[in-house]
């Protein structure tokens, strides 16, 4: 591969594009900010300990995918390959656990994260995510308020064939029981299992749960179920979310063999999976509660949620669902100057335009009118203000609205200092 190409794995989001990316943004920020959540920005690398001691050394983000080097300085580093990590670290470092926050805090943050794998549809090296945690809540609310805020995105987005799926790791304690009763499940049936789940095993037996091999799969069918093994806590918190769950009628299925990748999860975990791509479901948001995250990165005792969603992701989703997105960006007002004599008073018009609130452009290439014409229909201007050689040394200009067909004469002065009236009056027959 050519060196003067893009790397295996990411892409270029191009003009055409970029405006449907805008939009998935845009309506994350809307959404969000309904909720009370606010935008925190980290930084793209990190130290390396903060995400493989977080996230787990065992996850196949750290053994497998993570992009660390070290740098001029002998640092380990690592570009993030998610979003969690990093959060609670500013949390912690920024202390934004104090007194004079309010609680939960409540975050979100969009931006490129980047994993080492396999580059497919929906899943590259360099990918996106936007994300969402609240910090300071242990209350069974906190999960499903955000899990309602993941649907009202996608909802407000126009995606329909969604399902909630959703299980508890329980406690600690919890967690500890169930984790054995799963290594005495699986060890008899140990050369079966698929070389990344025996490696598993003893590492992170729960990770075979969710294996996508096809011999783990038939073992795991009859392996015990944690919702035998979670304790009284644990038991009641998960009673407590399916409880406001169908208090707010959100529908949901309980997937006992789903853990998520992560170490870092407790009790509640999920994911909301669409059928619209492909023949089978892809996860096109996943998250959950994490309560030792903060503890870890030295921060005092604080329970947290959160959850994570792939822009790439969610672009499939809506193609696949045939949501149409606004593209490009829409234009106000064409200017088409005839003659190099007009150059000067083609920009001063364009920039006028501009400055008093409408999208506006001209031509630079000194085209025929016939040619000018065509790139107006090709952007969808409205208005079409001409003007030549005689139009010049007359100080007036020629406007027309593109639909309509109507157009006018009006004078220099008018335009550089009453616009609006003049777009008033010739879009008023189209309003009509």
């Amino acid at each position: 591969m050519s060196l003067l190409q893009r790397p295996k794995g990411t892409n270029d989001i191009l003009p055409g594009v970029s405006e449907k990316w805008r939009f998935i943004e845009d309506t994350a920020r809307l959404v969000f900010s309904d909720y009370q959540y606010s935008e925190i920005r980290t930084p793209m690398f990190e130290h390396y300990e903060v995400i493989s001691r977080s996230v787990g050394d065992t996850t196949d983000i750290v053994s497998k995918e993570m992009y660390d080097f070290y740098d001029k300085g002998e640092r380990h580093v690592t570009l993030r390959p998610e979003g969690t990590a990093p959060v609670v670290r500013s949390y912690v470092e920024n202390k934004l656990y104090g007194p004079e926050h309010v609680k939960p805090y409540k975050v979100y943050y969009m931006g490129p994260m980047f994993r080492y794998e396999r580059p497919q549809a929906g899943r590259l090296r360099q990918f996106h995510q936007i994300g969402v945690e609240a910090f300071g809540s242990e209350n069974p609310a906190t999960d499903v308020e955000s899990i309602a805020m993941a649907m009202d995105f996608f909802h407000q987005l126009g995606i329909q064939k969604i399902q909630l799926v959703i299980n508890t790791l329980g406690n600690k304690e919890s967690r500890a029981a169930y984790r054995q009763a799963l290594i005495d499940f699986l060890e008899p049936h140990f050369e079966e299992l698929s070389e990344d789940s025996k490696r598993r095993l003893h590492e992170n037996p729960l990770r075979v749960l969710d294996s996508k091999d096809k011999k783990d799969k038939v073992v795991v069918e009859n392996a015990p179920s944690i919702l035998d093994y979670l304790d009284e806590e644990s038991s009641q918190h998960f009673e407590q979310v399916k409880t406001l769950l169908e208090a707010l009628n959100i529908e949901y299925v309980i997937d006992t063999n789903m853990v998520r990748g992560l170490d870092y999860y407790n009790h509640t975990i999920f994911e909301i999976m669409s059928d619209a791509i492909g023949n089978t479901q892809t996860t096109i948001a996943a998250g959950g509660r994490y309560d030792s995250l903060v503890e870890y990165f030295g921060g005092p005792e604080t329970p947290g949620f959160g959850f994570a969603m792939g822009i790439e992701r969610v672009l499939l989703t809506l193609e696949a669902e045939g949501v149409e997105i606004p593209t490009g960006n829409e234009l106000d007002i064409y200017v088409v100057g005839l003659g190099e004599a007009v150059n000067v008073e083609s920009l001063k018009l364009v920039q006028s335009i501009r400055k008093q609130g409408y999208s506006a452009d001209r031509d630079f290439l000194n085209r025929k009118a016939k040619a000018q014409f065509k790139t107006v229909d090709k952007l969808g201007a409205k208005l079409v203000v001409t003007i030549g050689e005689s139009e010049l040394e007359e100080g007036i200009v020629k406007i027309k609205n593109a639909k309509t067909r109507e157009e006018k004469s009006y004078s220099l002065e008018e335009v550089y200092t009453n616009f609006d009236a003049i777009y008033d009056e010739l879009m008023e027959g189209e309003q009509e």
